[in-house]
C-alpha cells in the first residue's frame, strides 16, 4: 500500500480534486472570502490587498455524484426547513484512525494517524439577528441557539452541541477579529460513528471553526486552524494534545502523517505495499469528556514528569509534558525507559506521597499539576504510565523507520509494533476495554497487528491485514464477534466493520 501526497498549489486558477474528480476553485482567490457576504461587511473583516496564504483549506466545487454529494442535498434539506434560506457553503472535516502512538500527544510526542474518510458536514449561512442557530440532520440531537457574542460552554453538562461552540470560541478568541461576530445558522450531518475512537467529537470542532473562520472571511492556514482547534476543545472539558484536530486539517488523500508538535508539521510516509487497515467497532462507547479516566491519564503523566524533573534536579514546577523532560535532559527515548525504571516503583502512589517527592502541599499541587476535574483522585500509576509514553513514543518513530526501510519483513514488523502497543495501553495505560481485547485475540491469525484506536475504554480497534485476507478477516469478526452483538443486530456491516484508505482533509464546499 503505497501512501503518496497530493497537494494543491495556487498557482493556477483551477485544480482536480483527487478525492472525488470535482474541479477546485482558485485558492488564492476564494479562501479568505466569504461566500454570500455583503460587501460592506467583507470590507471589515477582509483587505482588499491581503495576501492569501497557500496553506488555507482547500475551496472545492459542490460534488454532483456519489455518497457525499447525496449527504450534502439532505443537509441541504435540513437547512431550508429549519431556517427558510438556502445554505451558502459548506465546511467539511473528517475523522481520523491512528496507526500507532496512543496517548503521546500531549506528553508532546509524534503521533501518525491517517483522516478516514467518514467525516462531519456543517452548512452555513449567515443571517442579520447575531444569533448561533444550530440543528442537525439526527433529530435525536435537539437544535440549539445563543448569542453568538456572548456564550457559555458547560463542562458540566455534556450536550452535542458544546462541541460546535467550542469551535466558534476557538475563533472568536484566536482568529484575528475584533469587532462583533455576524450571527450564523449551522446544520449539522455527520458519519463518524460517535463515541467510537475516530474522532467525531474532534471533526465537529475543526468543521465547525471552519466554517466560522470562512463565513467571516478569515485566511487561516491550516497549520493555524488545527492548533486553534487543539486548544479551544479543551472548553468542553478535555486535555487532549492536538493529533486529532491536526490530521484532521492537514491530512491528504492517500496518504498517512508522521504527526510532530511544537511546531506543529506533518510528514508524508509510504506505507509498505501488500495490506490494508481494517476499522472494527467494539461498540463499546466512549466519551472521553463525560468523565475523568482521559484526564487522569493526563494528569498522571504531567505528576511522573514532574516527580522525574524533581529528582534530576531541575525546577518541576516548569514542566507539564514528559516530551519537554526528555529535551531538557538531553536523553534518548530508551534512556528515558530506564530513567522510569530507576525513579518508581511499580505501584500506585498516593496524592500523599506524591506531594512528599516533590516537597509541596496538596493545595499546591491542585493548583499547579492537576486539572479541576481530578483534584479529587487520590491515588497515580506513575510507572506505568510513564513506562507506556516513553515505549509508545519509541514505537512511532520504528513504525516510520520500518516504513522508509521496506524489506521482505516489513509488514510483519509494523504488525508485532501494533501489537506491542495494544498491549502496552492495555496493561500499562489501561484505558482498553473487554471487547477491544476481544477483538484484538480474535485478530491474531488472520490480521498481521491489531491494537485500540483512539482514546480507548471502548470505541475502535484498527488491524493491519494482507490485502488477500481482508474479505476473509471481515467474515471472521463478523462472525465470531458481530453475530453474538445484540448492539450490531439491524445495522449494515460497513457502518461497524470497514476497510479504510487515507482520506482527504478538511475543506470548504461552494456552489
Amino acid at each position: 500500500m503505497v501512501v503518496k501526497s497530493v497537494l494543491y498549489g495556487s498557482g493556477s486558477s483551477k485544480h482536480v480534486d483527487a478525492m472525488n474528480g470535482t474541479q477546485l476553485v482558485d485558492v488564492s482567490r476564494l479562501c479568505g472570502t466569504g461566500v454570500g457576504m455583503p460587501e460592506a461587511f467583507l470590507s471589515m473583516w477582509y483587505p482588499r490587498n491581503a495576501v492569501m496564504s497557500s496553506k488555507c483549506p482547500p475551496v472545492l466545487h459542490l460534488p454532483s455524484v456519489g455518497e457525499q454529494a447525496h449527504r450534502l442535498s439532505v443537509l441541504s434539506q435540513t437547512f431550508i426547513a429549519a431556517f427558510s434560506q438556502q445554505p451558502q457553503f459548506f465546511s467539511r472535516a473528517p475523522g481520523r484512525v491512528n496507526l500507532i502512538g496512543e496517548h503521546v500527544d500531549y506528553c508532546g510526542y509524534a503521533v501518525f494517524p491517517m483522516a478516514v474518510e467518514q467525516d462531519i458536514l456543517v452548512a452555513v449561512a449567515t443571517n442579520t439577528t447575531g444569533m448561533l442557530n444550530i440543528c442537525n440532520v439526527d433529530p435525536s440531537h435537539a437544535p440549539y441557539s445563543c448569542d453568538i457574542n456572548n456564550f457559555e460552554i458547560n463542562k458540566e453538562r455534556p450536550s452535542w452541541y458544546n462541541y460546535i461552540l467550542c469551535g466558534v470560541r476557538g475563533i472568536k478568541d484566536e482568529g484575528g477579529m475584533q469587532s462583533p461576530f455576524i450571527g450564523l445558522n449551522l446544520a449539522i450531518c455527520g458519519n463518524i460513528p460517535p463515541s467510537s475512537g475516530l474522532s467525531s467529537s474532534s471533526a465537529l470542532v475543526c468543521a465547525s471553526a471552519l466554517g466560522m473562520s470562512y463565513a467571516h472571511g478569515l485566511s487561516l492556514a491550516l497549520d493555524t486552524l488545527a492548533e486553534i482547534c487543539g486548544r479551544c476543545e479543551m472548553h468542553v472539558g478535555t486535555q487532549g494534545g492536538g493529533m486529532d484536530q491536526a490530521i484532521s486539517f492537514l491530512a491528504t488523500k492517500d496518504t498517512a502523517k508522521l504527526i510532530e508538535f511544537n511546531p506543529l508539521r506533518a510528514t508524508s510516509v509510504a506505507l509498505p505495499q501488500g495490506a490494508s487497515f481494517v476499522v472494527a467497532n467494539s461498540l463499546a462507547p466512549m466519551n472521553k469528556a463525560a468523565n475523568s479516566y482521559f484526564n487522569c491519564r493526563v494528569m498522571e503523566c504531567r505528576l511522573a514528569t514532574q516527580v522525574m524533573a524533581k529528582r534530576a534536579g531541575l525546577p518541576w514546577r516548569t514542566f507539564q509534558k514528559l516530551g519537554d523532560l526528555q529535551q531538557a535532559l538531553g536523553k534518548t527515548l530508551p534512556q528515558m525507559i530506564s530513567m522510569v525504571e530507576d525513579t518508581f516503583e511499580v505501584r500506585p502512589y498516593s496524592k500523599r506521597q506524591v506531594c512528599e517527592l516533590l516537597n509541596t502541599t496538596p493545595e499546591e499541587l491542585n493548583q499547579v499539576s492537576l486539572s479541576e476535574n481530578t483534584r479529587h483522585i487520590q491515588e497515580f500509576k506513575l510507572h506505568d504510565r510513564a513506562l507506556h509514553v516513553f515505549s509508545e513514543a519509541h514505537r512511532v518513530w520504528e513504525f516510520k523507520k520500518v516504513c522508509e526501510e521496506g524489506g521482505p519483513y516489513a509488514l510483519l514488523q509494523l504488525g508485532k509494533l501494533m501489537n506491542d502497543s495494544h498491549r502496552s495501553t492495555q496493561l500499562l495505560y489501561e484505558c482498553s476495554h473487554p471487547k477491544l481485547d476481544t477483538l484484538v485475540d480474535l485478530s491474531e491469525n488472520l490480521a498481521l497487528g491489531a491494537r485500540l484506536t483512539g482514546a480507548g475504554w471502548g470505541g475502535c480497534m484498527v488491524a493491519l491485514v494482507e490485502d488477500s485476507k481482508v474479505e476473509q478477516y471481515k467474515e471472521h469478526l463478523w462472525n465470531n464477534f458481530y453475530s453474538k452483538e445484540s448492539a450490531a443486530e439491524g445495522r449494515a456491516r460497513e457502518s461497524v466493520l470497514f476497510s479504510s484508505h487515507p482520506g482527504s482533509g478538511a475543506c470548504v464546499f461552494v456552489k
